[in-house]
């Protein structure tokens, strides 16, 4: 159940970094007037959604690395966490950044990363 709830945590982490890094971009097209917003607002806005990305973020590593008893190693901790954040940026980016498009040298970027998976766990 450790490997199941860490990736629970880092998948709702990688939600919250992404709106933390992208969202801004996003809420500039839905609010004109924040396009006005002094940068240091706008990077204090981003500070405290990742300060919720954070909440999830340490949880999952403290409960998924094998340091504190998990089921990963560090470095397979971290693929699979790189993993999930290309795939949840993916699916934001197809659902709310649709002028975005997905081609087929991001789909293969893609595989290339769950191949990376796939030799982070072999024997």
């Amino acid at each position: 159940m450790q490997a199941f709830w860490t990736i629970v945590l880092l998948i709702i982490s990688n939600v919250f970094m992404t709106f933390a890094w992208y969202g801004q971009l996003k809420l500039g097209e839905i609010v004109p007037s924040f396009k006005d917003w002094p940068l240091i607002l706008v990077i204090l806005l981003s500070w405290g959604v990742a300060l919720i990305e954070y909440c999830f973020m340490i949880p999952a590593n403290r409960m998924g690395s094998n340091i504190n008893g998990g089921p990963f190693n560090l470095m397979q901790l971290k693929v699979i966490q790189e993993v999930i954040s290309l795939t949840v940026f993916t699916l934001i980016v197809a659902l709310v950044f649709k002028n975005q498009p997905i081609q087929w040298n991001h789909i293969a970027a893609f595989g290339c990363l769950v191949l990376a998976v796939f030799f982070v766990f072999l024997k």
